[in-house]
């Protein structure tokens, strides 16, 4: 092989490389309030999610679609957004009051991104929406009360938006491939 092959191979092999790591591409999406005509999306991708294992403590049998609706849209207080895809539920996330009574000036939020649009800014993005909802409500922190230490990209997507890990529940949640695994309470002021 001669020498301008070589290099021609080595160049072709390098541009290989770097098409390889290009990452997908994102889709347009836009960050809404939610309507009751999404829940069906909405308790579709939650029970996808419950079904992982790896997330949340719940199960499919006791978040059934009328404790779902209150979960996520209709309990007293609770603000739902998605994130819309071309008319297509890609994320949800919902504020909600911590606690009632004194801790009132605390928020609590809940967040899930579809296993197909995952990894595309999605998750960052209602987050900054949810911390921004919970300032203008009046919230003077916002508190997450079950980060499961083994995921990894919730733990660091929510200290890349100032939350810090403030407790831990030593073996708190029984993951579905790690077994027992700590769960992390994560805190920002607002």
């Amino acid at each position: 092989m001669s020498c301008p092959a070589m290099k021609r191979r080595r160049v072709q092999n390098k541009m290989a490389k770097k098409n390889k790591s290009k990452p997908k591409p994102r889709p347009a999406y836009v960050i809404r309030p939610a309507r009751l005509e999404d829940f069906e999306e909405i308790y579709d991708i939650f029970c996808k999610v419950l079904t992982e294992g790896k997330t949340y403590s719940y199960t499919l049998a006791e978040m059934t679609p009328e404790r779902s609706l209150a979960y996520w849209m209709s309990a007293p207080g609770t603000y739902c957004m998605v994130a819309d895809i071309d008319g297509k539920v890609a994320g949800v996330s919902a504020v909600r009051p911590h606690r009632t009574g004194r801790a009132h000036h605390v928020a609590n939020a809940s967040f899930i991104v579809h296993p197909d649009y995952r990894k595309m800014g999605i998750a960052k993005d209602m987050g900054r929406t949810a911390l921004k909802y919970a300032k203008k409500q009046g919230y003077l922190a916002m508190q997450f009360n079950f980060v499961v230490s083994a995921n990894k990209v919730a733990v660091d997507l929510w200290q890349s938006l100032g939350f810090k890990i403030v407790g831990t529940l030593p073996k708190g949640f029984d993951h579905a491939t790690k077994g027992l695994v700590d769960v992390y309470i994560m805190h920002q002021f607002l």
